[in-house]
């Protein structure tokens, strides 16, 4: 009888991994078919499918050139070196910034000094203690588990990157000035969450929990000044459905967001698409009326695991990656 239990139970695991694999397989064909290209309008396009009037066609523009990023979770421009573009890998990694350029040339790598990467999702830029100085924050914000935990959020002075960086690698990094780490905490619960923001005129910090089985994203909010040596609480400010039929399956599971440069965007992604919110010309200074807004849908070409996406420095393009190697650049123009 024990040895036909463990025949049994062997069986099952076997039956459960193969099952995973089908899954992700399925997934996998779903998010590169057609069918959810031709979600968008008819309007021709490479990847097969349209765009919503306001925006160009997705467009491929590079390859990083850096292998070492491998599962690009997070990315946004750089305001002290333009032209510049920082992201990170997701967890398993260690504590590393990769700098490269819109051509995907590599332009050095960063270690943050005194930080640890246990799940790193999303990179974020704005200000900080210092004025006039532009500051990253990387969070450490995912919980697959949704075991009860303090968030980590790291945020460093943005390096000034030079020529001779670009020789820089993992092995013999560059190093950031220390890193200070901020510490939230959720009004009550656990959730996983991908998408950290950062106001840049306020400094107001922003997450956007990923949907699992809720049917809802929450966004809470740390409100400025973000201070060291304390535990500050987050507010829940709002809750967001995006749906997309038939889709929903993995519609609205955020992966991604910024904030563009002038403080009156926000960009979302999840596996299918963008999403972007617009704040009412009469909302004066309330920037969290922009969540009551409904967003734009965006497309973002063919992605093989879409969970990164930023605005140019100018604001007037929107760019993603995916994971893979080589990790892919692509741009949507914004078409005022």
């Amino acid at each position: 009888m024990p040895g036909m239990k463990f025949g049994l139970l062997t069986g099952l695991l076997v039956l459960i991994c193969l099952c995973g694999v089908f899954v992700h397989n399925h997934w996998a064909q779903i998010l590169h078919s057609h069918e959810i290209n031709s979600y968008f309008d008819d309007d021709a396009l490479p990847s097969g499918g349209g765009q919503k009037a306001g925006y160009g066609n997705p467009d491929k523009i590079a390859d990083l050139r850096e292998m070492a990023v491998r599962e690009s979770s997070g990315l946004t421009a750089s305001r002290r070196n333009p032209g510049i573009f920082w992201t990170h890998n997701d967890s398993g990694d260690g504590p590393y910034i990769y700098a490269f350029e819109i051509n995907g040339a590599k332009k050095g790598v960063w270690r943050l000094t005194g930080a640890r990467a246990r799940d790193w999702e999303d990179i974020a830029i704005g200000p900080g203690p210092k004025r006039g100085v532009s500051y990253l924050y990387l969070g450490d914000i995912g919980n697959n588990g949704r075991k009860p935990r303090e968030l980590l959020i790291y945020r460093v002075a943005e390096p000034q990157v030079t020529r001779s960086d670009a020789n820089s690698t993992k092995v013999k990094p560059r190093s950031t000035e220390p890193a200070e780490v901020l510490r939230l905490a959720y009004p009550e619960g656990a959730f996983d969450a991908e998408a950290l923001m950062v106001h840049p005129g306020t400094g107001d910090l922003y997450i956007v929990t990923k949907r699992s089985t809720e049917k809802s994203s929450l966004v809470f909010k740390a409100a400025a000044p973000l201070k060291t040596g304390t535990v500050k609480k987050l507010a829940r400010i709002a809750e967001l459905t995006l749906s997309s039929p038939p889709f929903d399956f993995i519609a609205g599971k955020i992966t991604g967001g910024d904030i563009s440069p002038d403080g009156s965007r926000v960009l979302l992604c999840d596996y299918l698409q963008g999403y972007e919110f617009h704040l009412p010309a009469k909302s004066g200074k309330n920037f969290d009326a922009i969540w009551k807004q409904d967003p734009a849908r965006i497309n973002l070409g063919t992605r093989r695991q879409g969970e990164a996406i930023s605005y140019s420095r100018d604001g007037r393009a929107i760019l993603a990656t995916s994971e893979g190697s080589p990790c892919p650049l692509i741009r949507v123009s914004i078409i005022d």
